[in-house]
């Protein structure tokens, strides 16, 4: 692997707007581009075609063999040296992996006009870890569509890519800022939703079998707002048996969905 002497001033312009792209979601959407930290993240995106545009080295990581196999298997991917000291200045994790690289993000996409079997639908999700974790699981979960509704954590920050794991290039699709309140009014299939509220019904003896099916999962700690929750035809409840009140909604998401796919695997 042949590459040209590293990078060292933080002044250079292509570190500059780097370093925008892991700590700026203004110049992320002002670019159209974002950064994918740690070589799984950057094999994710290629193994589903996604648009690399540039992979960035630590030079004190480069010659690793996880590091090199993935730069010759991207051999066509522009590829930058830089120094460690660079490099940790524009990695947007405490402990950088060697590797980063610079994805153009995709057009926004409106909501479908038609519903996916299952559908999930998230309501101002602000923690990028929780939101990373959520399309993690649904993914996992063979779900097909999330939609993210405003005042959720930015879709395609390097937080909220690190904790999906390679989700956001297994969903079919993976809406931003969506205002779901009249697209739902279209639809006439089973709504449910997390609550504590008396009269929900234990997600043990709700129906998941229906399709097409929207699943509800509101912010951490407000849960779903008063018009989202009536929407819900199905309010379900978990039930706890140890002295808990309530789950986190990243662990609430997991139980329901994982719950459906228990039920309805071949």
């Amino acid at each position: 692997m042949n590459l040209d002497a590293p990078i060292r001033s933080r002044q250079n312009a292509r570190v500059r707007h780097w370093h925008a792209l892991a700590t700026s979601a203004r110049a992320r959407h002002e670019s159209g581009q974002t950064l994918l930290d740690g070589a799984h993240l950057i094999a994710a995106a290629l193994d589903a075609g996604q648009p690399v545009a540039q992979i960035l080295l630590d030079e004190t990581r480069a010659a690793q063999p996880e590091i090199a196999a993935l730069c010759q298997r991207a051999a066509a991917v522009p590829c930058t040296v830089l120094s460690e000291a660079v490099f940790r200045h524009i990695s947007p994790v405490e402990h950088p992996a060697g590797i980063l690289a610079v994805l153009n993000l995709p057009p926004p996409a409106p909501l479908p006009a038609q519903f996916a079997p299952v559908t999930v639908i998230l309501e101002a999700i602000q923690d990028p870890g929780n939101l990373g974790t959520l399309l993690r699981t649904a993914a996992a979960a063979g779900v097909q569509h999330v939609h993210c509704t405003p005042g959720c954590a930015r879709l395609w920050s390097p937080k909220v890519l690190r904790a999906a794991m390679g989700a956001h290039f297994c969903l079919p699709q993976l809406t931003e800022n969506a205002h779901v309140h009249d697209w739902l009014a279209g639809f006439d299939g089973a709504i449910l939703a997390t609550t504590l509220a008396a009269g929900a019904r234990s997600l043990w003896q709700t129906d998941l079998s229906a399709r097409p099916l929207v699943w509800l999962f509101g912010n951490e700690g407000a849960g779903l707002s008063p018009a989202l929750a009536a929407r819900a035809t199905h309010p379900v409840i978990i039930p706890m048996p140890g002295r808990m009140e309530s789950l986190n909604v990243a662990a609430a998401a997991a139980v329901c969905l994982f719950e459906m796919a228990r039920r309805t695997a071949p």
